[in-house]
């Protein structure tokens, strides 16, 4: 019962930020699970797996808030579901021991950047820019790669497809946020079902699975309403952060260090993102405070 309320915690955490930054709920849980010592492979398949039903009532939630374009949902989703069936069979097929540390550092990396691109991104205002059609040429190359890497890492569809989509679109935040969390829908399904067939139902974990189900879907909805009022800026630095410092832990084991060495590390680590946590804040407030002035 206390491992089922505990995941369930991890899960609507992760699917807040999920639904709110259009990235998270793979990386940050596939980066705990691998900490808790689970196999990549099985990982990735039970995180997978409960995403099915959390990724469907966020993409509900999303549609319903007027968050999608449906085109564009297309263009991502096919070819990300075919790549990310292909990646489920790659990983499935590679021991758990040897892959494990490549992951955490694919993970890490993809937190420090998550948290570096959150960390100098502006304060914006009102001001957009003009929507532009992106071709097919563009968007399915793109689904291809976040599709195969989300298999891979457990995480990644988000990772790769918001950033780009923000800078490239020109469409507002939350269209894209909602946009690519409605796509991954279609991604997870193609996954799990490359999971189930290379790997087993067995090995599953599905007190995890029903854990991050039920946290996940209850933070859906939630999240799908915030996303207009949360600061983007600290929730993907909190992310960011968290991926790193998780990831930064297998990896320290994995190159079976002094225990003095590792705690001075995971220590500098731990006071660096409290650091960067309160720049973050501090930045967010006194744009808040100039944004207010100007508008008195």
């Amino acid at each position: 019962m206390q491992k089922l309320l505990t995941f369930a915690l991890i899960a609507f955490l992760t699917q807040m930020m999920d639904g709110a930054l259009g990235m998270g709920f793979g990386l940050t849980s596939s980066s705990i699970l691998l900490a808790y010592g689970l196999a990549p492979a099985v990982a990735s398949a039970s995180i997978h797996m409960s995403q099915i039903a959390t990724t469907a009532a966020s993409g509900y939630s999303h549609y319903r808030f007027g968050n999608v374009d449906l085109r564009l949902v297309v263009l991502l989703a096919v070819p990300g579901a075919l790549s990310a069936f292909c990646g489920a069979a790659f990983l499935s097929h590679i021991s758990g021991e040897i892959i494990r540390p490549y992951i955490s550092i694919f993970l890490l990396g993809l937190g420090v950047y998550i948290l570096v691109r959150f960390l100098m991104m502006n304060q914006q205002t009102k001001k957009t820019t003009p929507t532009r059609k992106l071709k097919k040429v563009f968007l399915v190359p793109l689904g291809m790669i976040g599709g195969f890497l989300d298999s891979v890492g457990g995480g990644g569809w988000g990772p790769v497809n918001t950033p780009v989509l923000l800078s490239r679109s020109g469409m507002a935040p939350r269209k894209v946020i909602g946009t690519v969390d409605t796509s991954e829908f279609l991604v997870t399904v193609s996954a799990t079902l490359g999971f189930l067939i290379f790997l087993g139902w067995e090995q599953l974990s599905w007190l995890l699975v029903w854990s991050f189900i039920i946290g996940g879907v209850v933070a859906a909805p939630i999240a799908a309403w915030l996303v207009k009022l949360l600061p983007s800026t600290i929730l993907g630095v909190l992310a960011g952060g968290f991926i790193i410092l998780t990831n930064a832990r297998t990896l320290l084991h994995s190159l079976h260090l002094e225990d003095t060495t590792t705690a001075l590390v995971y220590t500098v680590l731990i006071s660096s993102y409290i650091l960067v946590i309160l720049h973050s804040t501090k930045k967010h407030l006194k744009f808040k405070q100039t944004f207010v002035r100007k508008q008195a």
